[in-house]
């Protein structure tokens, strides 16, 4: 695939990701950036790519760095956002309320400390 094309849905996977964050349909979101909704839609299935004004814009609205979008892409050896994020499972987190997100958030704790328990008594 192009890279170019990578770059684009990467970015795009992020915008839609902060988009969701913020509780912004696309609509809400074009609205708050003076686009057409059907041009966030190109934007995050990485069909579009916005200009520098457009990319600002974006993050100001959603309330995001700037970094959040082009931090892994400037290190060629950082993963990718595929190998980082399990899309679905992202995708139901985000749709929990902030009760539940706390309640997963102890949950995937214990997991963890249960997780290193096993790999301390696999080593000895």
């Amino acid at each position: 695939m192009n890279e170019e094309i990578v770059l684009r849905k990467n970015i795009g996977k992020k915008i839609k990701l902060a988009r969701a964050k913020s509780n912004f349909t696309q609509e809400k979101l074009a609205e708050k950036t003076s686009l057409s909704s059907r041009y966030i839609s190109q934007l995050e299935r990485g069909l579009a790519f916005g200009s520098a004004s457009t990319i600002i814009n974006i993050c100001r609205a959603l309330g995001i760095n700037s970094d959040f979008l082009f931090s892994d892409l400037i290190d060629s050896n950082s993963p990718s956002l595929d190998n980082l994020i399990d899309n679905d499972f992202l995708e139901s987190y985000i749709k929990l309320d902030s009760k539940n997100k706390k309640i997963l958030h102890l949950l995937a704790d214990q997991l963890i400390k249960l997780q290193n328990e096993e790999k301390l008594e696999k080593a000895k």
